[in-house]
C-alpha cells in the first residue's frame, strides 16, 4: 500500500503527533464521533452492546450497534444563521440531489485487534464507537494448569493451532471481511517471546496479503486504555495495572502517552499469587482443584481468617511507589514449611490452614498494593498532575479481577476523593477486544499506523511511558497507615 498523502493525519512510526483539534459542531451534532478530551483527544462512548456465548473453552460472540443518534442535549443547540441556511430547500435538480451521500458522512472504520502475548489467543473486531461487533477467545487454563505453570514452548504451538480457527470466528460474527477493515492491530510487546511471535507473523501474513495498515500494540497501554470502552473517562487518569506478568503504576495522559511512577522490581502480584497456590497444592484441593492459582487463592480466602498469619509489608524504607513480591513469597513459604512440620505432613498434602494462610497471602499483597497505590495518588495530587474534582483511579488488569483486592482500592480511591473505575472482569484478563480497541483509539489519533512493516519485531520487555520515579522517591511522602481493607 502506498504510504498516506502528506498532512493526512496519520505516521509511519510509534510516535504520535500534535493532538488533533476536537470535532466540530456541526448543526448540533458532533462530527467527531465523541465528546472532546483534554488534549483533543477524543473520549469514546461507552460500550454499545455486549453478548456473551461460551462453548467449553472458546468464546465467540458478535453484534451490530444502534446507528448514532443525537444526545437530547445536542439535539437542542440553537442553530445560527449559517446553519438554519442548510435546511433551506435545495433548488439543484433532483437527480443532483440523488448524486451520493454527503461528503461528511462515511462508515465507520473496523479494527481487527489480535491478542497472543501470554497464554489466550484472541481477536475482536470493533467499530469507531466501540462496539463489539465480534470477538473470539481460546484459553490455554487447564493445559498449563496441569504442567504447574506456563511452559512457553506449549503455549506457542496452542497459539499455532488456534490463532486462524480464532480469527476466523471473529470476523465471521462480525459479519466484516478482511477488505473492510481500515487496519490490524496485533499486540507486539511485552510478554512471553515465543508467544508474540505467533501473533505478529499471523498478523503481518494479512497485513500483507490485503494491504492493511498495521498497528502494534503495547499490551499494557491496550488494558490501561481499556475502561474507555466501557466507560467515558477523559484524560488524565491514574491507572494501577495487575497481572501475572506486571504491577505498575502511570498516569495515562493520552493515548501512548504516560508518566511511569513505579512499577514491580521483581515478580508481579498475579505470579506470587500463582505460586504460592502451587507450594499450598490447592490443584488437589477438592474446592478449587479445577481453578487457575489466584482464583484458588481467593476462592479459599473468603472462608479463612488473615490474622492468623502476619507478614510484614516489604519495602517500607523506600518512599517510592515501586513493588516488591518474591520477598513476601519466601515469607509465605517459611510459614507453609513451619506449619507442616507442625502438621506432621509432606510437601504436597493439605495443610489443615490452608484457608487462613491463602487469606493472609492475599491480605498482604493487597496491602502492599494499596500502600503504593496511596502514595501515588498524595504525588499526583500535591504535584497537580491530576486536579480534586477529575482525580481518578483506573485499575485494570487480570489480578483486577480479584474481589478482596479490588474493594480495598475502591476504600482508598473513596477516602482520598478519587472516582474509581475498573472494566468489567472479562475484559480485565487478556482479550481481543481491548487490541481491537487501542487500535481504534490510535486510528482516531492518527498515532502509530504503519503503512509498511519492515523492521518491525516483538519485544518481550518494554518500558511503559515516561519514568519519572525517581522524582516520585525524591518527594519521599509518608503514606498514612493503613487501617482497615473493608
Amino acid at each position: 500500500m502506498a504510504p498516506p498523502p502528506p498532512n493526512s493525519g496519520n505516521v509511519t512510526s510509534g510516535v504520535c503527533p500534535a493532538p488533533r483539534p476536537a470535532g466540530r459542531l456541526r448543526l448540533g451534532l458532533w462530527s467527531g464521533g465523541g465528546r472532546a478530551a483534554p488534549g483533543g483527544y477524543c473520549a469514546a462512548p461507552p460500550l454499545q452492546a455486549f453478548t456473551h456465548q461460551v462453548s467449553g473453552s472458546r468464546t465467540a460472540q458478535g453484534t451490530r450497534g444502534a446507528p448514532f443518534q443525537a444526545s437530547p442535549r445536542a439535539q437542542l443547540l440553537p442553530m445560527g444563521s449559517t446553519a438554519l441556511r442548510f435546511l433551506q430547500p435545495v433548488r439543484h435538480s433532483m437527480a443532483a440531489g440523488l448524486s451520493g451521500p454527503p461528503r461528511h458522512v462515511r462508515p465507520p472504520r473496523l479494527v481487527l485487534g489480535i491478542e497472543t502475548s501470554c497464554d489466550d489467543t484472541g481477536a475482536a473486531v470493533l467499530d469507531e464507537a466501540g462496539t463489539v461487533l465480534g470477538e473470539a477467545l481460546q484459553s490455554q487454563k487447564e493445559v498449563h494448569l496441569k504442567a504447574g505453570g506456563i511452559i512457553p514452548h506449549v503455549a506457542q504451538q496452542l497459539h499455532r493451532e488456534s490463532i486462524q480457527q480464532v480469527v476466523k470466528e471473529a470476523l465471521s460474527a462480525s459479519g466484516v471481511s478482511v477488505n473492510e477493515l481500515a487496519a490490524i492491530a496485533t499486540t507486539v510487546k511485552p510478554g512471553l517471546a515465543l508467544s508474540l511471535e505467533v501473533g505478529l507473523q499471523y498478523s503481518l501474513q494479512l497485513v500483507d496479503r490485503y494491504q492493511k495498515p498495521f498497528i502494534p500494540i503495547h499490551h499494557m497501554e491496550a488494558h490501561a486504555l481499556t475502561i474507555r470502552l466501557t466507560e467515558q473517562v477523559e484524560f488524565p487518569f491514574l491507572v494501577l495495572l495487575l497481572s501475572g506478568g506486571h504491577c505498575i503504576l502511570a498516569v495515562a495522559r493520552g493515548v501512548s502517552d504516560f508518566l511511569l511512577l513505579g512499577q514491580s522490581i521483581d515478580i508481579a502480584p498475579g505470579d506470587m499469587l500463582d505460586k504460592v497456590a502451587r507450594r499450598l497444592s490447592l490443584v488437589k484441593h477438592p474446592e478449587c482443584h479445577s481453578m487457575a492459582g489466584g482464583k484458588a487463592i481467593e476462592h479459599l480466602a473468603q472462608t479463612g481468617d488473615w490474622q492468623q498469619y502476619t507478614f510484614r509489608l516489604p519495602m517500607q524504607q523506600y518512599r517510592n511507589c515501586d513493588f516488591s513480591f518474591s520477598g513476601l513469597q519466601s515469607l509465605v513459604n517459611k510459614a507453609i514449611l513451619q506449619k507442616e512440620k507442625e502438621e506432621g505432613i509432606q510437601e504436597g498434602e493439605i495443610l489443615s490452614c490452608v484457608k487462613d494462610i491463602a487469606a493472609a497471602a492475599q491480605h498482604v499483597v493487597a496491602a502492599h498494593i494499596i500502600q503504593r497505590t496511596h502514595r501515588a495518588m498524595l504525588f499526583c495530587m500535591k504535584n497537580s498532575i491530576l486536579l480534586p474534582n477529575t482525580a481518578t483511579l483506573v485499575v485494570s488488569g487480570g489480578v483486577a479481577s480479584n474481589q478482596y483486592i479490588r474493594k480495598g482500592l475502591q476504600t482508598l480511591a473513596n477516602a482520598n476523593g478519587f472516582a474509581f473505575l475498573s472494566p468489567p472482569p472479562r475484559l480485565c484478563t487478556d482479550n481481543g477486544v481491548m487490541i481491537a480497541w487501542n487500535g481504534i483509539e490510535r486510528l482516531r489519533a492518527g498515532c502509530g499506523i504503519l503503512y509498511s512493516t519492515d523492521g518491525i519485531r516483538y519485544e518481550p520487555k518494554a518500558p511503559l511511558g515516561i519514568d519519572i520515579s525517581k522524582r516520585v522517591e525524591e518527594d519521599s511522602i509518608k503514606v498514612p497507615r493503613l487501617r482497615k481493607i473493608q
